[in-house]
């Protein structure tokens, strides 16, 4: 069935696949109603038919959705539609750890021990809400880029807990994990997971699962029978506490092992910072010894008879006469019969123990106080030959020497041993024992040229002088990753061999590498919007072209396609059209010049009868010319009655002008106008 494009409960668009498993396909989604993107696991048809799987799984995916801890993934929703059925979760950007540990191999032994802190504080939290995941394995746990641990399909495993147990065609990556309760169909709880990080940390350190085989079941029966070789066999890097750890984690009894999450991070968090002590309460197995067949009262009697003469007639009448008293005995008594066995079954069962305890601890190696051979504590040290003396004389055979160069400490002394001293601390003399011998003091001349070359150049001369040194990595904006910047003690300078060299190096800019794009004709909002969400410092200036649409971008000056760095400036030039506003401007020109209205004249006059009669003169009204001008242009010029009041113009402009106006050649009003804050109105009087 092809989902790519459909839309799941009208919320998750389904766009890609990115993973198939044992019982479901997980595809990469997106949720609309939240708009993120999210993880679906949808199960495989095969699964969807049992309807009593079907209840289990939604059982468990939905406690399991109850969980919140950052080293867990986020179950968000329990779907069914069309008779699919999923799971909506968080959508994780990593790589399994069993991809990692197929890429790299044998992981370092401290980021392995991080990543199984953060694997079982996932556990405890679980297992604090009942919640058993039953199968932690690698390609359960997802790392992230930043290095996080996520733990995945937490108590789904339970749902399909009976067809792994008894069609293991189908659990083929699983078995390899299983504990041995598990292997055997029997009854897993919080420790069963803890067996398995236990073996998720084997793979981690050495590359490989501690059991495998042509067959799950093959795999499954050597989980319950096999003892796993120590992981310090296989990676000798692999601290004392960190190997023990393992061993505790993967005890076939249960009761042996970490009873809880909780005590193997207590653990796990000391042992990061005491790699080499031997502080983990490893239980010594008492039931290694064969299975013996403890023999009946009738069949020790049979051997008795068959070990010695048959007896004579009289003593076999005599022996009649025994049997008969005691079967007399038992017949008066009933009660007898039965105690008597059990006395017998109680005799037999304490005589097999003590004898089975005399047995182990005649076999078992002697212990003894491990001695300060190093001089711990401000002790005196010893010298090579009376440490091993010493331990050869307390019983200790398997003795390794290795040598290295020391400051401080005289050529032929102790530096360190392993295990380390203290008080008590006894060991079976079978351990073996690791004794550092000092070669004194090695004075090496450093290589002349060392700044400016390649770091691997660099230390294969320095690997060449078996010196030690440390590695500073640090960002360069000028010099290219892997070049060395830095060395202390200097090029050319006289050091000891046991003096730790810091070579600081190049790991290259601390900004990406960012592809420019191309944002001609986007508006400014939009293309300032994209630049900056490359991390790109903009730059805006504007420029008016008549030619082209007001606000979109003109030029930039980084070409697109053009590979920059985070950071850089990036200049773009945006046309910005100036704006147009209607100014009006009313003039009163009477109130504006003062002009006062001249009043009629009276008089007489004679008529043509020689009469003398009176007259009225009305004087002429002046007239003005009226100029109005904004900026260079002239937007009104007339003659106007010096009366009149109501003299109008509207003109539509931009950007900042002056005003005048002008009454018969003399400037009676003058302002500044700024047309960019929209339509005005001028009223001059």
């Amino acid at each position: 069935m092809n989902l790519i494009g459909k839309m799941l409960n009208n919320r998750y668009e389904v766009l890609e696949k990115i993973g198939n498993g044992g019982m479901a396909i997980v595809y990469k989604a997106k949720c609309h109603v939240l708009n993120r993107y999210v993880a679906i696991k949808i199960l495989k048809d095969e699964f969807t038919t049992d309807s009593e799987f079907i209840k289990k799984f939604n059982t468990e995916a939905q406690s399991a959705a109850s969980l919140a801890h950052p080293n867990i993934v986020q179950i968000y929703d329990v779907c069914n539609e069309d008779n699919l059925y999923y799971i909506v979760m968080e959508l994780i950007q990593g790589k399994t750890l069993k991809e990692i540990i197929n890429e790299d191999g044998i992981l370092s032994w401290k980021w392995s021990v991080n990543i199984a802190i953060q694997i079982a504080s996932a556990l405890e939290t679980a297992h604090k809400n009942n919640i058993i995941h039953r199968d932690i394995k690698p390609h359960n746990i997802i790392i992230t880029e930043d290095g996080i641990a996520k733990v995945t399909d937490f108590g789904i495993a339970k749902a399909v807990s009976n067809s792994t147990i008894t069609a293991f065609g189908t659990t083929i990556g699983s078995v390899h994990y299983f504990s041995p309760e598990h292997a055997r169909g029997g009854y897993t709880d919080a420790k069963s997971d803890l067996y398995s990080l236990g073996i998720v940390m084997y793979e981690m350190l050495t590359g490989r699962v501690p059991f495998d085989a042509d067959t799950p079941v093959s795999v499954a029966l050597k989980q319950v029978q096999e003892e796993p070789v120590d992981p310090i066999k296989y990676n000798e890097n692999i601290p004392i506490s960190v190997n023990r750890i393992i061993l505790k984690a993967m005890q076939k009894d249960p009761n042996l092992r970490y009873q809880n999450a909780t005590e193997m991070l207590k653990d796990l968090s000391l042992a990061l910072k005491k790699p080499n002590e031997d502080f983990v309460e490893l239980a010594t197995r008492t039931d290694d010894s064969p299975t013996q067949k403890i023999p009946t009262i009738y069949e020790l009697e049979m051997e008795k008879n068959n070990d010695r003469k048959a007896p004579r007639v009289s003593e076999n009448q005599s022996n009649r006469k025994k049997e008969n008293k005691i079967k007399e005995f038992y017949k008066n008594h009933k009660w007898a019969k039965p105690v008597t066995i059990i006395l017998a079954a109680i005799i037999l069962f304490v005589g097999a123990m003590y004898g089975t305890i005399a047995i182990l601890n005649g076999s078992r190696p002697a212990q003894e106080q491990i001695p300060n051979v190093s001089g711990i504590n401000n002790e005196a040290r010893m010298t090579k030959d009376e440490a091993v003396k010493l331990l050869n004389d307390l019983g200790f055979k398997e003795i390794t020497i290795e040598e290295e160069y020391h400051d401080e400490v005289e050529e032929g002394y102790v530096i360190s041993q392993t295990p380390e001293y203290k008080s008590p601390f006894k060991i079976n003399v079978t351990q073996p024992i690791t004794l550092t011998i000092s070669k004194g003091q090695k004075i090496v001349t450093l290589p002349k040229k060392m700044k400016g070359k390649k770091l691997e150049d660099v230390t294969k001369e320095l690997d060449a002088l078996e010196l030690k040194y440390e590695l500073i990595e640090t960002n360069s904006e000028t010099v290219e990753a892997g070049i060395v910047l830095e060395v202390d003690p200097e090029e050319g300078e006289e050091i000891t061999a046991a003096t730790e060299i810091q070579i600081t190096v190049s790991i290259g800019s601390a900004f990406k590498d960012v592809v420019v794009p191309s944002v001609m004709n986007k508006s400014e909002a939009e293309a300032v919007a994209t630049l900056k969400g490359l991390n790109l410092v903009v730059d805006v200036t504007y420029e008016q072209d008549a030619n082209k649409s007001d606000g979109i971008v003109t030029a930039q000056s980084i070409n697109a396609n053009k590979t920059v760095k985070e950071g850089d400036s990036i200049s773009i030039t945006v046309n910005k059209q100036p704006k147009k506003a209607t100014l009006t401007i009313n003039v009163n020109l009477k109130s504006l010049t003062g002009y006062t209205e001249p009043k009629p004249e009276t008089g007489t006059s004679v008529d043509e009868n020689g009469n003398t009669i009176p007259t009225t003169t009305t004087p002429e009204i002046e007239k003005g010319t009226v100029v109005i001008e904004v900026g260079d242009d002239t937007i009104l010029s007339d003659t106007y009655l010096m009366t009149k009041t109501d003299i109008s113009k509207t003109w539509t402009a931009t950007g900042v002008k002056t005003v005048k106006v002008k009454v018969n050649g003399v400037t009676r009003f003058t302002d500044t106008v700024d047309f960019n804050n929209g339509d005005q109105v001028i009223n001059v009087k």
